[in-house]
């Protein structure tokens, strides 16, 4: 496949989904009729988490909702809005750095929107306990707020018991689970293992062993780290996971179908696994996402058109 070097690809908030990119314009623009209509005929989990999720990234959405909420009392959807962009809003004031490079007043102000939000998502539940999409958005608030292991699978639970194979709230438990939150790197590898061992194949969950093994990159001193991505038997696992979801003739994408094919090409990548790699670029094309790319540099779409780069050269 041949590939043009010149200019990166630009990273797509929406995963290039039509709706997604209209939800996304309404919310900017404050129609919160059209966002409604948009939303209203979205009832798979999934896709209801992904557009949520976009919502939850649009600016300035925290300076308005209320406007909506006191318009449409009955609804839950604009408490589900502000509670889902509450949660993004938070870990903004807190930024991407570790705990010990983090002010105290980061800390309080994403302690409080996170808690704000926390309000408006079980206001959502109380009046909705089926709503898979703001369980899944306190699965990742519980992190955050460094609730209980018991509470954070109660809330995983929520979702679960009502979509098995949710992929937003695995990959958010799968967070909490890490080392560097609330579990540990056994508890997170075995959370994912068990995750994918109980999916069908070509089911959606094979990349979460993918961000597994990224995580323990990530966690290692250099040297060790690439010590563990090289590793046979991560080759190979990572192998074996990837032919089980994204590789299976079974597979059927979602609207977030760019996220794991990414997370495998840089699990692969990082491994030097350039084969498996290859393949995982080329059905990513231009669909580059921001995680786990920014990893690997601060400009994901620059670091990825440099390793389908170097991918493509190593024949």
């Amino acid at each position: 496949m041949r590939f043009p070097w010149q200019k990166p690809p630009a990273v797509d908030p929406c995963m290039g989904d039509a709706r997604g990119r209209a939800i996304r314009q309404a919310l900017a623009g404050r129609d919160w009729p059209a966002v409604r209509g948009l939303l209203d005929g979205v009832t798979d989990p999934d896709d209801r988490a992904f557009y949520m999720d976009i919502c939850s990234h649009v600016d300035g959405v925290q300076d308005w909702i209320g406007e909506w909420i006191a318009a449409e009392p009955d609804s839950t959807l604009p408490l589900l809005i502000k509670g889902a962009h509450g949660v993004s809003w938070a870990w903004e004031a807190r930024g991407g750095a570790y705990a010990a490079h983090t002010s105290e007043q980061r800390f309080r102000e994403f302690h409080r929107r996170l808690e704000m939000a926390e309000d408006c998502l079980d206001e959502v539940v109380g009046r909705d306990p089926d709503d898979t999409t703001a369980w899944t958005f306190l699965v990742m608030s519980a992190r955050g707020r460094g609730v209980g292991e018991e509470e954070a699978a109660r809330r995983f639970g929520n979702v679960v018991s009502r979509h098995p194979s949710h992929v937003m709230a695995h990959e958010q438990m799968l967070q909490y689970l890490c080392a560097k939150w609330h579990g540990s790197q056994e508890e997170m590898f075995d959370f994912a293992r068990k995750s994918v061992v109980g999916s069908s194949p070509g089911g959606r969950l094979g990349h979460l062993v993918a961000i597994a093994h990224i995580e323990q990159w990530l966690s290692l001193p250099s040297g060790e780290d690439s010590l563990h991505m090289r590793h046979p038997g991560v080759r190979a696992e990572l192998r074996t996971v990837a032919d089980r979801s994204v590789n299976h003739p079974g597979h059927r994408r979602g609207r977030r179908w760019p996220v794991p094919y990414n997370v495998f090409a840089v699990a692969f990548y990082l491994a030097d696994d350039f084969d498996a790699c290859r393949g995982q670029l080329e059905m990513i094309g231009d669909n580059v996402t921001d995680s786990p790319w920014y990893f690997l540099g601060e400009d994901p779409a620059r670091v990825f058109t440099r390793v389908r780069k170097e991918v493509a050269g190593r024949r």
